[in-house]
Protein backbone atom coordinates (compact mmCIF):
# COMPACT_ATOMS: atom_id res chain seq x y z
CA UNK A 1 0.00 0.00 0.00
CA UNK A 2 1.23 3.44 -0.44
CA UNK A 3 2.65 5.15 2.06
CA UNK A 4 0.60 8.56 2.40
CA UNK A 5 -2.80 6.27 1.29
CA UNK A 6 -2.05 4.14 4.48
CA UNK A 7 -0.98 7.10 6.43
CA UNK A 8 -4.18 8.68 5.45
CA UNK A 9 -6.35 5.58 6.40
CA UNK A 10 -4.59 5.32 9.68
CA UNK A 11 -5.43 8.71 10.74
CA UNK A 12 -9.04 8.31 9.91
CA UNK A 13 -8.95 4.92 12.06
CA UNK A 14 -7.52 6.76 14.91
CA UNK A 15 -10.03 10.18 14.68
CA UNK A 16 -12.92 7.20 14.94
CA UNK A 17 -11.17 5.45 17.58
CA UNK A 18 -10.75 8.37 19.81
CA UNK A 19 -14.41 9.07 19.21
CA UNK A 20 -15.85 5.90 20.20
CA UNK A 21 -13.44 5.76 23.37
CA UNK A 22 -14.65 9.25 24.31
CA UNK A 23 -18.44 8.08 23.61
CA UNK A 24 -17.93 4.88 25.58
CA UNK A 25 -16.70 6.85 28.68
CA UNK A 26 -19.24 9.07 28.87
CA UNK A 27 -21.75 6.13 28.26
CA UNK A 28 -20.51 3.50 30.37
CA UNK A 29 -18.04 4.98 32.71
CA UNK A 30 -20.07 6.42 35.18
CA UNK A 31 -22.52 3.34 35.66
CA UNK A 32 -19.45 0.84 35.93
CA UNK A 33 -17.78 2.77 38.63
CA UNK A 34 -20.92 3.02 40.54
CA UNK A 35 -21.78 -0.89 39.99
CA UNK A 36 -18.11 -1.39 41.04
CA UNK A 37 -18.86 0.55 44.13
CA UNK A 38 -21.87 -1.13 45.06
CA UNK A 39 -20.50 -4.52 44.79
CA UNK A 40 -18.16 -3.45 47.84
CA UNK A 41 -20.45 -3.10 50.09
CA UNK A 42 -23.45 -4.54 51.68
CA UNK A 43 -24.49 -1.17 53.36
CA UNK A 44 -28.26 -0.08 52.54
CA UNK A 45 -27.44 4.02 52.83
CA UNK A 46 -24.02 3.99 50.66
CA UNK A 47 -25.81 1.78 47.86
CA UNK A 48 -28.91 3.79 48.11
CA UNK A 49 -27.20 7.25 47.57
CA UNK A 50 -24.69 5.71 44.86
CA UNK A 51 -27.92 4.82 42.80
CA UNK A 52 -28.84 8.92 42.81
CA UNK A 53 -24.95 10.13 42.56
CA UNK A 54 -23.45 12.12 39.92
CA UNK A 55 -20.13 11.79 39.12
CA UNK A 56 -20.10 15.86 40.09
CA UNK A 57 -20.97 14.72 43.67
CA UNK A 58 -18.87 12.47 43.92
CA UNK A 59 -16.17 14.78 43.27
CA UNK A 60 -17.03 17.03 45.43
CA UNK A 61 -17.32 14.75 48.74
CA UNK A 62 -13.78 13.41 47.15
CA UNK A 63 -12.42 17.11 47.27
CA UNK A 64 -14.18 17.55 51.04
CA UNK A 65 -12.64 14.11 51.86
CA UNK A 66 -8.78 15.75 50.75
CA UNK A 67 -9.25 19.15 51.99
CA UNK A 68 -11.62 19.02 55.01
CA UNK A 69 -12.78 21.22 56.74
CA UNK A 70 -12.57 22.88 53.35
CA UNK A 71 -15.41 25.94 51.63
CA UNK A 72 -16.80 26.64 48.49
CA UNK A 73 -14.01 28.02 46.66
CA UNK A 74 -11.08 25.42 47.31
CA UNK A 75 -13.52 23.01 46.08
CA UNK A 76 -14.47 24.86 42.94
CA UNK A 77 -10.83 24.87 42.14
CA UNK A 78 -9.95 21.01 43.32
CA UNK A 79 -12.15 20.05 40.24
CA UNK A 80 -12.82 23.37 38.05
CA UNK A 81 -16.67 22.95 39.09
CA UNK A 82 -18.24 26.40 39.21
CA UNK A 83 -19.36 28.33 42.30
CA UNK A 84 -23.04 27.66 41.29
CA UNK A 85 -22.78 24.01 40.78
CA UNK A 86 -20.72 23.39 44.06
CA UNK A 87 -23.22 25.67 46.54
CA UNK A 88 -25.74 23.16 44.74
CA UNK A 89 -24.26 20.13 45.28
CA UNK A 90 -22.93 20.52 49.26
CA UNK A 91 -26.94 21.74 49.87
CA UNK A 92 -27.81 18.35 48.33
CA UNK A 93 -25.04 16.74 50.25
CA UNK A 94 -26.03 17.97 53.25
CA UNK A 95 -29.85 17.14 53.02
CA UNK A 96 -28.61 13.41 52.38
CA UNK A 97 -26.42 13.15 55.51
CA UNK A 98 -23.92 13.19 54.18
CA UNK A 99 -21.39 16.39 54.51
CA UNK A 100 -21.99 18.46 57.63
CA UNK A 101 -22.08 22.56 57.30
CA UNK A 102 -19.98 24.02 60.04
CA UNK A 103 -20.51 28.26 59.75
CA UNK A 104 -17.40 30.29 60.63
CA UNK A 105 -18.02 32.62 63.97
CA UNK A 106 -16.29 35.70 62.21
CA UNK A 107 -17.69 35.74 59.07
CA UNK A 108 -21.48 33.91 59.03
CA UNK A 109 -21.65 34.18 55.12
CA UNK A 110 -18.43 31.42 55.20
CA UNK A 111 -19.09 28.04 55.79
CA UNK A 112 -16.85 24.75 56.21
CA UNK A 113 -17.64 21.18 54.72
CA UNK A 114 -16.52 17.98 56.61
CA UNK A 115 -17.64 14.42 55.89
CA UNK A 116 -20.17 13.01 58.12
CA UNK A 117 -19.14 9.01 58.97
CA UNK A 118 -21.81 7.94 56.01
CA UNK A 119 -19.98 10.32 53.63
CA UNK A 120 -16.67 8.94 54.77
CA UNK A 121 -17.95 5.73 53.81
CA UNK A 122 -18.15 7.17 50.22
CA UNK A 123 -14.91 8.72 50.21
CA UNK A 124 -13.02 5.37 51.07
CA UNK A 125 -14.88 3.82 48.78
CA UNK A 126 -14.47 6.15 45.91
CA UNK A 127 -10.64 5.77 46.95
CA UNK A 128 -10.21 2.15 46.56
CA UNK A 129 -11.80 2.71 42.99
CA UNK A 130 -9.14 5.07 42.53
CA UNK A 131 -6.91 2.18 43.14
CA UNK A 132 -8.17 -0.82 41.21
CA UNK A 133 -8.52 1.35 37.87
CA UNK A 134 -5.11 2.29 38.40
CA UNK A 135 -4.03 -1.19 39.59
CA UNK A 136 -5.83 -2.22 36.29
CA UNK A 137 -4.28 0.78 34.34
CA UNK A 138 -0.83 -0.51 34.94
CA UNK A 139 -1.87 -4.34 34.07
CA UNK A 140 -2.68 -3.05 31.06
CA UNK A 141 0.27 -0.76 30.27
CA UNK A 142 2.60 -3.49 31.25
CA UNK A 143 1.94 -5.55 28.10
CA UNK A 144 3.97 -2.79 25.95
CA UNK A 145 7.57 -2.27 25.57
CA UNK A 146 9.36 0.48 27.08
CA UNK A 147 10.08 2.23 23.60
CA UNK A 148 6.07 2.27 23.16
CA UNK A 149 4.83 3.86 26.10
CA UNK A 150 7.51 6.53 25.75
CA UNK A 151 5.93 7.29 22.48
CA UNK A 152 2.67 7.08 23.83
CA UNK A 153 3.47 9.74 26.90
CA UNK A 154 5.48 11.64 24.33
CA UNK A 155 1.69 12.06 22.25
CA UNK A 156 -0.53 12.46 24.88
CA UNK A 157 1.22 15.33 26.20
CA UNK A 158 1.17 16.47 22.42
CA UNK A 159 -2.36 16.38 22.75
CA UNK A 160 -2.92 17.98 25.40
CA UNK A 161 -0.85 21.19 24.39
CA UNK A 162 -2.82 21.46 21.09
CA UNK A 163 -5.89 22.93 19.99
CA UNK A 164 -7.19 21.39 17.21
CA UNK A 165 -9.14 24.80 16.60
CA UNK A 166 -6.38 26.83 16.20
CA UNK A 167 -4.08 25.34 13.65
CA UNK A 168 -4.56 27.03 10.58
CA UNK A 169 -7.16 25.31 8.13
CA UNK A 170 -5.49 24.30 4.94
CA UNK A 171 -2.16 24.38 6.07
CA UNK A 172 -0.77 20.68 5.67
CA UNK A 173 2.35 20.97 7.51
CA UNK A 174 3.53 19.22 10.65
CA UNK A 175 3.71 21.05 14.15
CA UNK A 176 6.19 22.35 15.56
CA UNK A 177 9.33 20.75 16.91
CA UNK A 178 8.70 21.27 20.83
CA UNK A 179 12.22 19.75 21.37
CA UNK A 180 11.12 16.81 23.71
CA UNK A 181 13.40 15.19 25.78
CA UNK A 182 13.99 11.59 25.21
CA UNK A 183 16.08 9.82 27.57
CA UNK A 184 19.13 7.99 25.52
CA UNK A 185 20.06 4.81 27.50
CA UNK A 186 18.06 3.18 30.85
CA UNK A 187 20.18 4.47 33.22
CA UNK A 188 18.91 7.60 32.43
CA UNK A 189 15.63 6.93 31.74
CA UNK A 190 15.41 5.19 35.11
CA UNK A 191 17.43 8.54 37.00
CA UNK A 192 14.58 11.28 34.91
CA UNK A 193 11.87 8.70 36.14
CA UNK A 194 12.84 8.56 39.91
CA UNK A 195 13.28 12.21 39.80
CA UNK A 196 9.79 12.60 38.26
CA UNK A 197 7.73 10.55 41.25
CA UNK A 198 10.05 12.72 43.77
CA UNK A 199 9.06 15.67 42.06
CA UNK A 200 5.05 14.04 42.21
CA UNK A 201 5.52 13.11 45.57
CA UNK A 202 6.31 16.67 46.94
CA UNK A 203 3.43 18.35 44.53
CA UNK A 204 1.02 15.61 46.12
CA UNK A 205 1.74 17.42 49.65
CA UNK A 206 0.58 20.79 48.61
CA UNK A 207 -3.09 21.90 49.05
CA UNK A 208 -4.94 23.74 46.40
CA UNK A 209 -3.95 27.29 46.63
CA UNK A 210 0.31 25.95 47.04
CA UNK A 211 -0.39 23.92 44.14
CA UNK A 212 -1.64 26.37 41.79
CA UNK A 213 1.40 28.85 42.66
CA UNK A 214 3.52 25.67 41.91
CA UNK A 215 2.19 25.26 38.50
CA UNK A 216 2.72 29.34 38.18
CA UNK A 217 5.78 29.08 39.13
CA UNK A 218 6.77 26.28 36.80
CA UNK A 219 4.59 28.07 33.59
CA UNK A 220 7.12 30.89 33.89
CA UNK A 221 10.49 29.15 34.51
CA UNK A 222 10.24 26.53 31.93
CA UNK A 223 7.06 27.32 29.42
CA UNK A 224 7.10 31.18 28.71
CA UNK A 225 9.99 32.48 26.64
Amino acid sequence: MNHEIEQKLLITEIIDHIDAIQKRFQAEGEDEEKRWMMMQTSDTGVIEFLQVATVQMLHVLDAIGELEPTNGISISKQYNIPRGTVSKITRRLAEMDMILVEPLPHNKKEVLFRLTSQGKKIFTLHQQLHQHINQNVRHFLNQYQIEQMRFLLTLMQEVMKTSWVDINEGQDKPLQNKSTHFPTNEVEYSRELEEKNEIFAMLQQLDANKLNRAKQLIQLAFFEE
